[in-house]
């Protein structure tokens, strides 16, 4: 396993062709295999302007569209049935659209919703902690930061609230306009978010000091801090890629035309060492950058892509070839690596989330319980749970359990 969990981008890699990968789907989600454990903590220094993140495979009969079908013993559309979870939460009044866990524990949840609100509460009983209280629109985006000593939540109109876990009390708030995601830095209390005036905004929190990154006159629909702390990248919907210097807040790589997408992003994954860049786009193709550089290139071995009419795809991109195709009964809505396997995680709209094994394309188990389609979830970092939101108004804890371990 030790060659499919290692990457990194080598400076005389041969330029990439887009991988046009499905049809007219949307993609998803994209993620590079087995991103290994994050890098120790740096402090962030006192003030703004002092920032310094430098501290911190038979032939088998094909479909219509030259698909490889896999049959999937199991694989049914029903969400009826036996409820596989551990836990449920159900204080939130209508669909939940995000979760995130406590980075530090693993024992704590955030979720957030289309009733206006986000609560915390405890993996183990699904006891509230307290309320995030306040917000005036759908919750779309939750996270804890990299020491799990704050919780951030942000709602479609903009509206970003900050709470000490420990005191659970508000300790920062900002408007900065409709919201299209929300991050925290991988080392440092400092909040990045992107916002449908194409800015991408840097707060740190909670003495609020700022620092915007002006994109395209169009939104900023994804964004992903990279691993080092220094970089960020930026995907907006007019199909343009920017890699961002955070302390000096200007662009190091910009890909637009035919190096960018030809229509809106969706989604951003790196590899570990944030040396590889994987985006996907409502254009149906996706594209791995190296982050040095800002060409096409590719030293990774497997990258999966979900798409909405419920295929995953799982790619060799060495040889640029598809390696399984697996299987949903309906759409997509994320996917996630299990770290140091291949082991894939997904959720969908039939509400059932499935692991499936990479190297043979096969289903090792689901888990059920959900009357509606799963809008998000969550990985635990040994891998022992799952915690998923979904349109029946509820969030679950299902406990992972694999014959294969």
């Amino acid at each position: 396993m030790e060659s499919e969990s290692e990457s990194g981008a080598a400076a005389d890699t041969p330029p990439l062709e887009t991988l046009s990968f499905h049809g007219d789907e949307e993609i998803i989600e994209v993620v590079e295999l087995d991103p290994g454990p994050p890098d120790p903590a740096d402090d962030l220094a006192q003030e703004m302007e002092d920032v310094d993140f430098e501290e911190e495979e038979e032939e088998e009969e094909g479909n219509d569209e030259g698909w490889v079908l896999e049959p999937q013993e199991g694989v049914v559309g029903s969400m009826e049935g036996p409820d596989d979870s551990e836990v449920t939460f159900a204080l939130h009044s209508a669909s939940v659209f995000c979760v995130s866990l406590d980075p530090k524990t693993n024992t704590l949840a955030v979720t957030g919703g289309e009733d206006d609100k986000a609560f915390v509460w405890r993996l183990s009983d699904g006891e509230l902690l307290f309320e995030c209280a306040g917000h005036k629109d759908s919750v779309t985006c939750a996270g804890f930061s990299h020491d799990s000593t704050l919780v951030a939540t942000g709602d479609m109109s903009g509206l970003l609230k900050v709470w000490q876990v420990d005191t659970k009390e508000e300790v920062w708030s900002f408007e900065a306009g409709d919201l299209e995601w929300m991050e925290w830095h991988p080392r440092a209390p400092v909040l990045l978010a992107g916002t449908a005036d194409g800015n991408t905004w840097m707060w740190k929190v909670p003495n609020g000091d700022c620092k915007t990154f002006q994109g395209p006159n169009c939104p900023a629909t994804c964004g992903r801090v990279l691993p080092d702390g220094k970089r960020a990248v930026v995907g907006y919907e007019d199909g343009t890629i920017r890699i961002w210097d955070l302390k000096q807040g200007n662009p190091i790589h910009v890909l637009k035309g035919t190096e960018g997408h030809q229509g809106p992003l969706t989604c951003v994954a790196t590899n570990q060492d944030g040396s590889l860049i994987l985006t996907g786009s409502v254009d149906c193709q996706a594209k791995l950058v190296s982050a040095t550089t800002g060409k096409c290139g590719s030293s990774m071995p497997l990258a999966a892509v979900g798409y909405l009419d419920g295929t995953l795809a799982i790619y060799d991109l060495s040889t640029q070839t598809l390696r399984h195709q697996c299987q949903h009964q309906s759409g997509i809505v994320q996917l996630l690596w299990e770290a140091g396997t291949a082991v894939v995680y997904t959720c969908s709209l039939d509400g059932v989330v499935r692991l499936w094994d990479a190297r043979t394309g096969r289903l090792l188990t689901d888990y059920r319980g959900h009357t509606a389609e799963i809008l998000d979830f969550a990985l635990s970092k040994d891998a022992s749970l799952v915690v998923t939101t979904s349109g029946d108004h509820k969030a679950k804890v299902f406990c992972v359990q694999r014959p294969d371990r």
